[in-house]
């Protein structure tokens, strides 16, 4: 069931996940087009299309993947590969007839990607952007570590392709703020990100903009149920929606099958997901194990 305000972009169809790196492996589109139905039939908004290194390594299968997905389908896709050649080639493959008319997705551009950007002369596309880098004045590139930081560089890249490309609208830029793990968040990453979200939905010239961010990687390495047996990964997931999505975080790269749903404020991950939001450094970690280890 889908969640109100939340578009979610289906992650499914990538090797990261063992059933479809199996998929890539034998080269089985049947099964990749089972795939990308359960997806769509299960709310996804789009679909994210990525053969890792296979694609890299022979940039037609990916251009057969993409339209064996559209033959299916009727969702705009989107285009997850780091190589401009390959991106570039699918692009051109891509039927927006097939998808409603509705432009692809570029995933994802950055400060230290922007030769990806070159890909816009193809075809009109949605872009994904990474806001955890900041371009200096002086053209070097370094992590963002504030809220300040991701709204910048959300401003900086949306600037520099809107003027590359007077045709593009803010509804065509889905920025990234970048949702890293608790494991290992000492740094106040995420709160970042979550100040990032607030200020780049503030922010008047920004105004339309998507906000947004891979869930997913959220609880990785980090067990997948608590010490009784609750499901913390699918609760914690809950719970970074419930404090984002009223700041402004309204898509999310995701499982569209999970089930997102908003916490009661009375919930325990919850209430533990906001200290944990409070605290820096080794507190922080050290918050996380209690979690996992409370009799919640």
């Amino acid at each position: 069931m889908s969640l109100a305000g939340l578009s979610i972009i289906g992650e499914r169809i990538n090797p990261g996940f063992r059933s479809t790196k199996a998929l890539f492996d034998d080269e089985n589109l049947a099964g990749i087009q089972a795939l990308a139905v359960r997806q769509a039939q299960a709310g996804a908004a789009y679909l994210n299309v990525n053969a890792g290194t296979k694609a890299l390594e022979n940039p037609q299968f990916l251009v057969e993947v993409v339209r064996s997905i559209q033959a299916v389908v009727d969702l705009p896709l989107s285009v997850d590969c780091p190589d401009a050649a390959v991106q570039e080639a699918v692009l051109k493959a891509y039927d927006a007839d097939k998808a409603g008319g509705q432009k692809p997705i570029i995933n994802s551009l950055s400060e230290s990607r922007w030769e990806l950007s070159e890909c816009l002369r193809v075809r009109p596309c949605k872009v994904i952007l990474m806001s955890s880098e900041l371009r200096m004045d002086d053209g070097s590139i370094v992590p963002s570590r504030t809220g300040a930081d991701v709204r910048e560089s959300a401003r900086n890249m949306v600037r520099r392709l809107r003027a590359a490309n007077p045709g593009m609208t803010n509804d065509d830029f889905l920025i990234d703020v970048s949702v890293c793990t608790l494991a290992a968040d000492a740094e106040g990453l995420l709160p970042m990100a979550l100040e990032g979200v607030k200020m780049i939905h503030d922010d008047a010239e920004l105004s339309g903009a998507h906000i947004m961010g891979g869930l997913s990687n959220l609880a990785q390495h980090l067990p997948p149920k608590g010490a009784k047996g609750e499901d913390l990964t699918h609760e914690l997931e809950c719970a970074f929606l419930t404090v984002a999505m009223p700041l402004g975080f309204d898509m999310v790269l995701g499982t569209p099958w999970r089930g997102y749903r908003r916490l009661p404020e009375d919930n325990f991950v919850l209430q533990q997901f906001r200290h944990i939001m409070s605290l820096r450094g080794t507190d922080a970690l050290a918050a996380v194990v209690d979690l996992y280890m409370a009799d919640a």
